[in-house]
């Protein structure tokens, strides 16, 4: 399937790794040339120039988007390259720990780093958007569904997301900018590998993990978050805005008793279900 999405413009935050480094390179399979903004100059130097070898644009613009002139600066340094804007995919953000005694600083400090910046982006990018009837893709978290535990700052921010996702569709409907959020669960990223690597038996934490995921007893991996958060910023989802869509292999909502190995001596099966 044409995504229709060759030559257009994407400007991606957190995308030298994890989520958004799938993101990325999902958009630059499709033609779109990609500004990425991220803290690390090493990881973004070198995606970019991974993809100068290629002929293929990737600009890579240093900046912690906890300072709000980090994102406007990077809405500036975008527009001067490419002159134009057409998708803005809020994905940076950190699960840091911020739980309710940490105090207000510090939960403060946690929206700055997972949700002020995705207001200040879009709002800096808005009239680009306009211009180009755009799109706004925001990566979201089950976190801000479930609860976790001990990560306040980051559950507010992400829950904040979901709210701005239906706002912004309805404020933005009129220029015809979609907006919606991609909302993984239980992903396999080097960090979360990284996590399990410094359990006493990874193997065992991995499997058990995996046999709370209902649909094929497996992780989500990044292609499929990316997968969705690129085929919603195309043309080919033209009249989808307001959404939260969870690619999580239903981990979230799917009734607990899915995570049975054996769903069939639950009342779901056929041999178990009344007979009229």
């Amino acid at each position: 399937m044409d995504l229709q999405l060759s030559g257009k413009v994407a400007l991606v935050t957190g995308g030298s790794k994890g989520i958004g480094l799938g993101i990325v390179r999902r958009l630059i399979a499709e033609g779109v040339r990609v500004a990425n903004v991220n803290r690390s100059e090493t990881e973004g130097r070198q995606l970019e120039h991974e993809y100068a070898q290629q002929g293929k644009d990737c600009l890579f613009i240093q900046g912690d988007l906890a300072d709000v002139d980090a994102c406007r600066n990077a809405v500036e340094k975008t527009l001067e390259r490419y002159k134009r804007l057409d998708i803005l995919v809020n994905n940076a953000g950190v699960n840091d720990g911020v739980g309710l005694e940490a105090g207000v600083d510090e939960f403060l400090g946690s929206l700055r780093r997972n949700l002020i910046h995705v207001y200040a982006l879009t709002h800096y990018a808005l009239d680009a958007l306009k211009q180009t009837r755009g799109v706004i893709i925001n990566i979201g978290s089950k976190v801000c569904e479930t609860g976790q535990g001990g990560t306040s700052g980051y559950a507010a921010s992400k829950g904040a997301i979901n709210g701005l996702t239906r706002e912004w569709a309805v404020d933005l409907a009129p220029h015809g900018i979609r907006v919606n959020t991609v909302l993984p669960a239980e992903t396999w990223t080097p960090l979360y590998e990284k996590c399990l690597a410094a359990m006493p038996d990874p193997i065992a934490a991995r499997a058990s993990l995996e046999r709370l995921i209902p649909f094929e007893r497996r992780f989500t991996t990044i292609e499929e978050i990316a997968d969705m958060a690129v085929f919603l910023s195309s043309p080919r989802s033209s009249h989808t805005t307001g959404q939260i869509i969870f690619v999580d292999g239903g981990y979230t909502h799917l009734d607990r008793k899915c995570t049975s190995p054996d769903v069939s001596s639950f009342g779901a099966s056929e041999s178990t279900r009344p007979k009229n």
